[in-house]
C-alpha cells in the first residue's frame, strides 16, 4: 500500500513538472542601436515641484530649421541610457526629422531622487519639468511638442496630457488601458503560464496578484484607472499595442477603448509584435510601427 501511494505521489509531481520540463523559452530580446551610434547633447534640469535634479539626452536631428520635439516616458523599473527599445525608436525619429528628449528617470543614470513607492500622478512632474526645460531653450528651433508614453509611462502620459495646453500629440506604446488590479492580474497569468498548466495558472493568478499587491512599490498605484485621465486630453492620441504581449492586455484595452467612447483615439496592434512591437521575424522594432508614429508626429505638427 505504502509503495502505491509512493509512486502515485512521484506520478503526481511528475504530472506537475511536465509543464516546466518541455518549457520553450519564448522570450525576444529587443535589438537595436548602440547609443555610441548616436549625436546628443547632455541636458539637465530641475523638477522644481519636487526639488530634483535631472539628467538626460537631447536628440536634435541634422540639416533641419524647425523640428517637432518627443519627451519621451520611461516604463517601470530603473532606466537605462543603452536600452536599446528606447533607442530604436530614438534614431528613427531623429533620422526623420524629429527632435527627441531622453530624460533619465529620477534614481537612474544622472537623475536624482528614487522612483519606488513614488505615485503615477508624482511621476509625472518629471515630464512637466522636461517640457518646461524645452520651452525654456531660447535656441532650440522647435516647432511643438508632444509626449511619448512607453509602457508603463503609456499611464503617465495621460495624466501630463490632460493637464496642459500645450502639447500637440501624445503616444501611448504599449500602455495598458485596463485598470491597473486588471493589468497586473494578466501579466501575473502570462508569468505562471510557461511554468504550469493553463487552469491552475488562472486559479493562481489573482493569488499571487494579491500578494503583490502589498509591495509598496506596487500597492502605490493600485488603483489607477487611465481612462480617467485619457478622456480629458483633447489633443490627437495614437496608441500601439503588438499582438501576443504578455505584460499588457491588448484586447482588452482595445475594448476599452469602444467601451468609453474614445473612437477620436487611433489605436493599431501590430502582429505578433508583443510588448516591444517588434518585427514579426526580426527581434527589432516594427517598421511598420515606426513609420506610424513618424506619420502621425509630422502629420500633427507640420
Amino acid at each position: 500500500m505504502r509503495n502505491k501511494l509512493l509512486i502515485a505521489l512521484v506520478v503526481f509531481l511528475l504530472l506537475l513538472l511536465l509543464p516546466f520540463l518541455f518549457k520553450k523559452d519564448t522570450h525576444r530580446f529587443v535589438e537595436g542601436p548602440a547609443l555610441t551610434e548616436l549625436e546628443y547633447q547632455e541636458v539637465s534640469f530641475v523638477n522644481q515641484a519636487d526639488s530634483i535634479k535631472l539628467g538626460g539626452m537631447l536628440f536634435i536631428p541634422r540639416e533641419v530649421d524647425s523640428f517637432p520635439v518627443a519627451v519621451i516616458i520611461h516604463g517601470s523599473g530603473s532606466s537605462r541610457r543603452n536600452n536599446p527599445w528606447y533607442l530604436s525608436v530614438v534614431k528613427h525619429l531623429q533620422e526623420n526629422g524629429i527632435a527627441i528628449l531622453l530624460p533619465d528617470k529620477r534614481g537612474s543614470e544622472q537623475s536624482a531622487g528614487s522612483w519606488e513607492g513614488v505615485p503615477l500622478e508624482k511621476l509625472a512632474t518629471d515630464t512637466h519639468a522636461a517640457i518646461d526645460f524645452i520651452k525654456s531653450q531660447e535656441n532650440l528651433p522647435y516647432s511643438a511638442i508632444g509626449i511619448i508614453g512607453m509602457s508603463q509611462g503609456g499611464w503617465i502620459a495621460p495624466i501630463v496630457a490632460a493637464e496642459r495646453d500645450d502639447l500637440a500629440f501624445v503616444v501611448n506604446m504599449s500602455g495598458s488601458l485596463t485598470t491597473a488590479r486588471d493589468q497586473l492580474r494578466f501579466e501575473e497569468y502570462h508569468n505562471l503560464r510557461p511554468y504550469t498548466y493553463d487552469l491552475i495558472a488562472r486559479i493562481m493568478a489573482p493569488l499571487t496578484a494579491k500578494m503583490l499587491e502589498k509591495k509598496p512599490r506596487v500597492a502605490v498605484f493600485m488603483e489607477y484607472d487611465p481612462v480617467v485621465y485619457w478622456k480629458k486630453v483633447k489633443i490627437p492620441v495614437f496608441i500601439a499595442y503588438g499582438e501576443d504581449d504578455t505584460n499588457c492586455p491588448v484586447e482588452q484595452s482595445m475594448q476599452r477603448l469602444e467601451k468609453e467612447g474614445l473612437h477620436h483615439i487611433l489605436a493599431r496592434v501590430y502582429p505578433h509584435g508583443g510588448h516591444a512591437i517588434l518585427d514579426e521575424q526580426q527581434n527589432v522594432l516594427s517598421p511598420k510601427f515606426l513609420n506610424d508614429l513618424r506619420t502621425f508626429i509630422l502629420e500633427h505638427t507640420q
